[in-house]
């Protein structure tokens, strides 16, 4: 697998990251090494027998779900796939409620109910991860209708993998997506492989899979994942497309996933070689990347980074002993949370309608 398509001249200069103040830049390294230390942490307790179902891991995609969010504003939904623990973290969700989800805890963000697929921060704008493949997509699209019946400035971004792109919910996305003007991004997060079949071998495509757009009549970009400058300066386009225009896009950030599809791929070195995922992890580490950068503009020093990254480990590692010492949900719960509207004895939950602008 190659990383196709080079890097625009110098996003350093983009106007939306001349915007980054030395404090923000510090706070997307914080961000990606505390994504990085989450994963490796939840791994080993995984391993040990501590937690239960799948387990999919975001190490080596860090810059994308921290790049994207970092464009959010007040208006602005994310909705995504089952590798959604980057995504949670960098919307802002805890450590402790993260971690705890995955032991299955009642303490869990979910309430021990879901599991790594499946973490949800509404008040957060953070729809939460799905682990039907491309089953949010017309979730993102639900989205993006809401915000145009409500007369709202903002997007959906909807994050899904290269191998939710050949599914027929996407492609129907798609149609009423560009049929309507809705503000959604469809963001393909191409880490090469569809759990184990390379993207040559699943998808038929000319160039790349986002050129796919063309034939709905959208806007699309592919580009590099690894640098946040490049990420940051090439979502915000379609951002401002959403936004200014209630127009939809597909962006293809081609990335690499370190680990296997999920923890339980036992042949994640039968179907890619081990010297490929070591050229990506000595090359194209987007912490690594942006660590280098920030060292170059005199932003940080090296301490100061690993100091960051300690403290990150032990947040990590608390984090996980909160989730040992959380009790279990207990056995009557499992009848709450099945539907928000009756849950909350709403008006919709009463007589089944559910309005927008309720």
């Amino acid at each position: 697998m190659a990383l196709a398509k080079a890097p625009t001249p110098n996003p350093s200069t983009a106007p939306i990251n001349q915007k980054l103040t030395a404090d923000d830049k510090i706070g997307l390294y914080r961000q990606m090494v505390r994504i990085r230390r989450f994963e490796q942490v939840s791994l080993q307790h995984y391993q040990a027998g501590r937690m239960g179902g799948f387990l999919h891991l975001y190490i080596g995609q860090e810059s994308v779900a921290v790049g994207c969010v970092s464009l959010m504003g007040e208006n602005d939904h994310i909705i995504t796939a089952y590798r959604d623990h980057g995504h949670a973290l960098a919307v802002g969700m805890t450590m402790d409620e993260c971690m705890a989800e995955l032991f299955g805890k009642a303490t869990g963000c979910s309430k021990g109910k879901g599991g790594s697929m499946h973490y949800f921060a509404p008040e957060k704008n953070y729809w939460g991860g799905h682990g039907i493949v491309a089953g949010q997509t017309p979730l993102g699209l639900g989205l993006a209708y809401g915000l145009k019946y409500r007369g709202l400035k903002g997007a959906a971004l909807c994050f899904l993998g290269d191998g939710a792109v050949n599914q027929g919910a996407f492609h129907e996305s798609l149609n009423l997506a560009a049929l309507w003007d809705l503000p959604v991004i469809y963001v393909i997060e191409n880490n090469g492989y569809s759990m184990g079949t390379s993207q040559a071998r699943s998808s038929a495509f000319d160039e790349c899979l986002a050129k796919r757009a063309e034939g709905y009549g959208m806007a699309w970009d592919h580009f590099l994942g690894e640098d946040l400058y490049e990420v940051r300066a090439r979502v915000q386009q379609a951002m401002e497309r959403a936004h200014e225009e209630s127009k939809p896009s597909i962006l293809e950030i081609a990335t690499y996933r370190w680990e296997g599809h999920s923890v339980a791929d036992a042949n994640k070195l039968k179907y890619r070689t081990k010297e490929e995922v070591e050229r990506f992890q000595r090359e194209h580490d987007p912490i690594q990347v942006w660590k280098a950068k920030l060292i170059s503009e005199g932003i940080a020093t090296e301490d100061q980074l690993k100091k960051i990254d300690r403290e990150a480990q032990a947040e990590a590692e608390a984090s996980a002993e909160f989730a040992k010492a959380s009790p279990y949900p207990e056995p009557e719960s499992i009848f709450d949370d099945v539907y928000w509207e009756v849950d909350n004895k709403t008006e919709a939950g009463q007589t089944g309608r559910h309005f927008f602008n309720d």
